[in-house]
């Protein structure tokens, strides 16, 4: 269905030419889902970018071809000698995009159902209410609650999950040939995640639908791929059926990409990440790209480039070393019983029993206005959090998991006092006996200091216009003003080595960053003022397991030596169990079940809970 052979793709930047992708070739089956995978930076979305010829002003492709399959048994087509007006006809009916980051995808100032029945009466012959109709469809069949209000809606009035929800929903819409999905799943939680993956298998039999998937998700992958490739540095460097990719990679590099996901095992343990980063794509390259992060190079690995290598069972390989015999990922250690206490567990319960607790949560709720008539009136309130308490400890990490919706990112926004003027906030926030939620003026501004939070949506809270160093000194200057430029630098430079980012990168802009590397430099801006207590919302959804794995080790270390607290909001049940004391569970806008990690999820006592469970990928290694 989708032929690329040798594409080369290059940007014109301040730094020279990037080589953003050099010699990629890959070939897609009708109804094949094909996973692409790799670390954040490494080309994977300019490679879906390329593919629509949605590159940015500075981007060309130099070099390849890209054929897609004919249209009712008409000869193939060439993307890249297509006029502009040609490729809009194949961009969306013929090729369906889910991209990376919703909240930048979707038009703000128009009501969503109006964005999808844009998109339907484009690219189909629908019209009128019979358009209104399908795209209210479409909103059911990817799980949007009250689908018929939520048309009316706007984009911000929606949870990054749901925001990923209407932008598939709006692509599916138009029933295209083929879908290029660029972390389709990243903002959903397991429930949803597991009915989108369910629709998305349904279509490809009754369609034939051929899918590229674009994900850091490798449980994911293993049930979702047919066949999955490998990028590094602008490379394909393997390429296997999904069962020997995950069974007996044979790349250094995908060998230590299994060995860094996390799971309930490894706690007290740091995980495996891989040392480095994805090296610069200006520079030129004489060896092996990954060689200066290979525990394996050998000498000619520097300086020679290795072929690809054709193995058995359509398995391909770019690397020097011997590959007679398949690599499997190193054996994991045994799984604690069910129901045993993880490491770190009664150390926790210490600390809760023998001390107040850092942040005590009692009654919380949070309503918003709703308004209506043509003055605006509020007619009534939308109730998001109701009666939520919990308690973290010092050094204590509690997750919140549940739905998108649920009412998660909700009570984390309003802990941090970024609800005052939006909602109505009730009950109480104690952080060391003092109620956050009385604080005005100066005791405000300090309490700032003690209690951070990294956003979910990372290109959104950063701001476009000030250069990365200038991001992560903001908070510096305006909450510890006595630092000088010196020390300001100084620790900003810390701060990029510790979460895995190059130092030249705090001279760009966010706009110049994937969306796994903006969220790094989100979670450095919420460590640069050294706080007691973190709300994380979903800080590791938009990374890679290396870059995950790098950046729970530096959560982890943090808490161990300065004692810091998290209120852990994700739905990623694999990172809660690794990284996770206690969990509370949310539904509507409740807690439905709290407790220890390894009590609630190896014994959850709600219906709710087991169905959590239950709806999780899971990726089976040897």
């Amino acid at each position: 269905m989708l032929k690329i052979d040798a594409l080369q793709v290059e940007l014109d930047a301040d730094t020279g030419i990037v080589r953003a992708i050099d010699g990629l070739s890959l070939a897609i089956e009708r109804g094949e889902t094909f996973a692409l995978v790799g670390e954040s930076g490494c080309g994977k979305s300019m490679t879906a970018l390329a593919l629509l010829r949605l590159l940015p002003d500075n981007g060309n492709v130099v070099a390849g071809d890209i054929t897609l399959a004919g249209d009712a048994g008409a000869p193939a087509l060439d993307l890249l000698g297509l006029p502009e007006h040609g490729m809009r006809r194949i961009r969306g009916r013929r090729i369906g995009m889910i991209f990376q980051e919703p909240g930048t995808s979707l038009n703000p100032v128009m009501r969503v159902g109006d964005q999808i029945v844009e998109a339907i009466e484009t690219h189909t012959a629908l019209r009128g209410s019979a358009a209104r109709a399908k795209a209210l469809h479409w909103l059911q069949r990817v799980g949007i609650p009250e689908p018929e209000r939520r048309m009316a809606d706007y984009p911000f009035r929606m949870s990054g999950g749901q925001k990923q929800r209407v932008m598939i929903a709006m692509t599916l819409a138009a029933e295209p040939d083929f879908l290029v999905a660029d972390e389709p799943t990243t903002a959903l939680d397991v429930t949803i995640q597991a009915q989108i993956l369910d629709l998305l298998r349904e279509l490809q039999r009754e369609q034939g639908l051929g899918l590229l998937l674009i994900t850091h998700d490798l449980a994911v992958v293993s049930q979702m791929a047919q066949r999955v490739a490998l990028m590094y540095a602008g490379q394909i460097v393997e390429v296997a059926r999904a069962r020997d990719f995950f069974h007996a990679p044979r790349h250094p590099y995908a060998q230590a990409l299994l060995r860094a996901l996390p799971e309930s095992a490894r706690r007290g343990q740091a995980l495996e990440a891989i040392a480095g980063t994805v090296p610069p794509l200006w520079q030129r390259f004489e060896g092996c790209r990954f060689a200066p992060r290979c525990g394996q190079a050998l000498p000619r690995c520097s300086g020679e480039l290795p072929p690809v290598q054709a193995l058995a069972g359509q398995h391909e390989v770019r690397c020097w070393l011997p590959m007679a015999e398949p690599q499997a990922p190193a054996r994991r250690p045994a799984a604690p019983a069910a129901g045993a206490p993880a490491a770190g567990l009664a150390a926790g319960q210490t600390t809760v029993a023998q001390g107040l607790p850092l942040l005590d949560v009692q009654g919380l709720c949070v309503s918003f206005p709703i308004r209506s008539g043509l003055l605006q009136r509020v007619s009534g309130h939308f109730h998001a959090v109701r009666d939520v308490s919990f308690q973290v400890a010092p050094g204590q990490t509690l997750a919140l998991v549940g739905e998108s919706g649920c009412g998660k990112t909700t009570t984390g926004k309003a802990i941090v006092q970024l609800m005052r003027r939006l909602a109505d906030v009730r009950g109480r926030a104690l952080l060391e006996g003092q109620d956050l939620f009385a604080l005005q003026g100066a005791a405000l501004q300090a309490a700032r200091r003690q209690v951070q939070i990294i956003f979910q949506d990372p290109f959104a809270s950063l701001n476009p216009r000030l250069r990365v160093g200038e991001l992560l000194q903001e908070g510096l200057a305006a909450l510890q003003p006595e630092l000088g430029a010196g020390e300001r630098l100084q620790r900003v430079q810390a701060l990029a080595d510790q979460v895995g980012l190059r130092r030249d990168a705090l001279a760009r802009f966010p706009h110049e960053f994937s969306g796994g590397q903006r969220q790094r430099i989100a979670i450095a801006r919420a460590l640069a003022v050294q706080p007691r207590l973190i709300v994380c919302d979903e800080p590791t959804s938009a990374l890679d397991v290396s870059v995950q794995a790098q950046i729970l080790n530096l959560l982890r270390e943090l808490q161990r030596e300065l004692g810091v607290s998290y209120l852990f909001i994700t739905h990623n049940m694999a990172v809660v169990q690794y990284i996770a004391d206690r969990v509370a569970v949310m539904k509507n806008g409740r807690v439905e079940e709290e407790g220890w990690c390894a009590d609630v999820l190896a014994r959850p006592q709600q219906a709710y809970t087991r169905d959590l469970m239950a709806a999780v990928p899971r990726l089976a290694l040897p």
